[in-house]
């Protein structure tokens, strides 16, 4: 069990550096301003109001430069204290909708049939996107232990599977859900989107995907 993390340049390094940028690009938008000035025609001079016009809109960009640097420094800040919050999560059990991974051991699973089924089946897909297994399960929203087995009863090969739930009313299909699951949160790792939990299998997800956390069974 690990947290990966990348690289992570501190706020202040870049904020040291920005400045003397902006300062450099004031420095030529001077010296353009000044040839401009100097090459003028004499007859038909350059109106005050547009150089004011033209610092003004340096100035604008000045700030929202400013204004974005800030904004990406705070932004690795709270990825890294989101990092910190989540690091206590490692080795717990999340539930979520994202695919599961199979190697042998009972899932628990936590089936939401429709309202008023009387029939529900689990379908369960492999990688390519294959049924490899439909099985009656009671009609309630009580966790399942499934075993991870095929159609006719034998184990599925280890791999990632997609669990989805059909929900019957007198022979007909009433809806088609998505099927929760727990897995064991391995490590976690730092992406450009925010921090992403990896469970067994290599399944990874954000945050926001996980709707309930448990201790290892």
């Amino acid at each position: 069990m690990q947290i990966t993390t990348s690289p992570f340049v501190p706020a202040p390094a870049t904020q040291t550096t920005a400045p003397s940028k902006i300062s450099s690009d004031f420095d030529t938008f001077l010296k353009m301003l000044t040839a401009q000035i100097q090459n003028q025609d004499p007859m038909n001079p350059i109106d005050s109001a547009d150089y004011a016009v033209q610092l003004a809109t340096f100035s604008s960009v000045e700030q929202q430069t400013l204004t974005n640097q800030k904004l990406d420094a705070l932004a690795g800040l709270m990825n890294v204290q989101g990092m910190a919050q989540l690091a206590s999560w490692v080795g717990q059990e999340a539930r979520s909708a994202a695919p599961v991974f199979m190697e042998g051991n009972a899932v628990t699973l936590s089936p939401t049939p429709q309202m008023g089924a009387d029939r529900a089946v689990l379908v369960v897909q492999d990688a390519n996107g294959n049924t490899v297994a439909r099985e009656d399960i009671p009609q309630n929203r009580a966790p399942y232990s499934w075993t991870g087995t095929d159609i006719t009863g034998t184990p599925l090969p280890k791999g990632t599977y997609t669990l989805s739930l059909e929900s019957y009313n007198q022979g007909l299909r009433i809806g088609t859900s998505a099927v929760e699951s727990y897995g064991r949160i391995h490590e976690i790792q730092t992406r450009p989107t925010g921090p992403r939990l990896i469970l067994a299998g290599g399944v990874s997800l954000s945050a926001d995907q996980i709707t309930a956390l448990r201790s290892p069974i």
